[in-house]
């Protein structure tokens, strides 16, 4: 009796947002017969995206709170499978040059955008030189410094004509690379690289900004979006694998805080919830906790060129106050693995070995070597008293967690005080880009699965580097990696690209990331990529 009530009360639920939040597209929804449920008829997945998407346009919206959404909006060349391998999507299949360097890509027939219009190769050619383009300023622009001519144009020392991508004709698109790359099927996959409807953008240059104006050419449509409380999704029937396609609706909710989302799913209120840490051996011991990889990691940054972090003894004293084991164990409690170097687990050398293992432990905790390097780094800068360290993180429960725990342990081994300070996450990203911040929570996930997308992150002026830090060599390192047709020698490289990076020590890394989460039990068909984004192409709720 109480399973029959709840149905109906979810259906009852549905229904009256489904006449709160009716728009445009209501009318094309069938109208149910009397009597029948609401939710029997209709597939709707109840998600939670955490907080409101920092942007659905594709080289903008370069992090996971807008990626969940953009990757079931809208599809690229490729697509990530279930087995986590790119496959054809909007290209159905391609040619490569006998010199590995010349991708020629052919776009399906019946690839539409959700307007209707043609899914072309020149809305690729105008989205890849758009991501490219300085003037778009996008963080994710460092993906596309493989194209030939890419780097150039992004920094300001060619034009858009150099880059090599062109249209051979209206459904077959070329793109030459600077050299052959073992990992370009997967980063062209990666949100960045989404077409954009060059004739919307052109009569709407801020077309992704709301739903009413929105054109995506993915599974789903963006239905509604009501900024920072939800949006909905409805499935494309443009979509050229439309019968495939299981759910009508996904509704993502926008709560940052854990206990709440997990009191959501307890009411069946959401399908899905991360797992609060307070009940995580609890959860875990009922069996209810699954768990899969996640190529990423937590971590801190040190801002080099702001006191007193521009000495490496200081920046590696307080890394290595922090006992990651502990944050682990006793904080996140999420079967993390505590990260010992920046790059994560997962990746295979030619000689069959993980990378992780291979270049082992980069830090440790020792709290009396910690006082050491502290002492020694207050002498080199003349310092009676350490300048005033503030901690800053973006605003969520798990966060402050963290920060209350580093907090602490900087107390505790180096006898330091610091002082914390959060912010909404739209403000932060920001500030931590123009290097407003000491010392500052961050987190990476893998754009595509290769161990150089992590180590890329810290050359010079690089988008994503937000330290301050700089060093020639390293920045050798990894162009030569990326150029660098033998993996044994690029492996090699990025090896030792990553110990000169730990051992200046501009950052402090913290675990690894998992994804663990509870899920319906009539959900299936989810699938959560390692590298930081999940697919609901193939989802399915009975």
């Amino acid at each position: 009796m109480k399973k029959l009530l709840s149905l109906f009360l979810m259906g009852l639920l549905v229904f009256v947002l489904a006449a709160c939040t009716a728009n445009e597209n209501a009318g094309n929804e069938t109208e149910q017969p009397d009597g029948e449920d609401t939710e029997t008829a209709e597939k709707v997945l109840y998600l939670n995206n955490g907080q409101e998407p920092t942007s659905f346009d594709p080289p903008i919206g370069f992090d996971s709170v807008s990626w969940q959404a953009l990757n079931n909006l809208m599809e690229g060349l490729t697509r990530l499978g279930k087995n986590h391998e790119p496959e054809a999507a909007i290209a159905e299949n391609w040619d490569l040059s006998d010199d590995g360097k010349t991708y020629t890509f052919h776009i399906r027939e019946n690839a539409k955008w959700s307007n209707g219009d043609d899914v072309t190769a020149g809305d690729f050619v105008f989205a890849w030189k758009r991501l490219l383009n300085p003037e778009t300023g996008s963080p994710a622009a460092f993906l596309g410094y493989f194209i030939e001519g890419g780097e150039a144009f992004n920094n300001g020392e060619g034009s858009a004509d150099d880059v090599a991508v062109k249209a051979v004709d209206e459904k077959t698109f070329e793109v030459t690379l600077i050299s052959p790359q073992e990992y370009f099927l997967s980063v062209i996959s990666n949100p960045a690289f989404f077409p954009v409807n060059e004739k919307v953008a052109a009569e709407n240059p801020e077309w992704f900004a709301e739903a009413e104006t929105f054109v995506g050419n993915g599974p789903f449509n963006l239905a509604e979006w009501e900024h920072d409380s939800h949006f909905i999704m409805e499935k494309n029937d443009q979509y050229w694998d439309a019968e495939n396609v299981k759910l009508d609706k996904v509704h993502w909710a926008m709560v940052d805080d854990t206990n709440t989302e997990y009191q959501m799913f307890q009411a069946g209120d959401l399908d899905t919830s991360d797992v609060p840490a307070d009940l995580s051996e609890q959860l875990f011991g009922e069996g209810k906790v699954e768990v899969v990889d996640q190529a990423g990691d937590y971590f801190y940054r040190f801002n080099v060129t702001k006191e007193p972090f521009q000495n490496e003894n200081i920046r590696k004293a307080f890394a290595m106050a922090v006992d990651q084991q502990q944050i682990v164990d006793f904080v996140t409690k999420g079967q993390e693995k505590p990260a010992y170097g920046f790059v994560s687990y997962g990746f295979t050398d030619p000689s069959g070995n993980d990378f992780r293992e291979t270049a082992g432990d980069l830090v440790k905790t020792d709290a009396e070597e910690a006082k050491k390097l502290l002492a020694q780094g207050m002498e080199e800068e003349g310092y009676d008293t350490l300048p005033e360290v503030t901690l800053t993180y973006s605003t969520s429960d798990a966060h402050k967690k963290i920060a209350e725990t580093l907090q602490q342990m900087f107390k505790d081994n180096l006898g330091v005080e610091v002082q914390l300070a959060n912010m909404e996450w739209n403000v932060f990203a920001e500030e931590q880009s123009a290097l407003k911040f000491q010392l500052s929570r961050s987190s990476f996930l893998a754009d595509y699965a290769d161990p150089i997308n992590f180590l890329e992150n810290f050359q010079t002026g690089h988008s994503m580097n937000r330290t301050g830090w700089s060093n020639a060599e390293y920045d050798q390192l990894i162009q030569n990696a990326k150029n660098e047709a033998d993996e044994a020698a690029r492996y090699d490289m990025m090896y030792e690209a990553e110990k000169i990076l730990m051992d200046e020590m501009p950052i402090i890394p913290i675990h690894f990331y998992n994804q663990v989460f509870m899920q319906n039990e009539s959900v299936s068909g989810i699938v959560r990529h390692p590298v930081g984004y999940m697919e609901l192409k193939w989802a399915d709720k009975n």
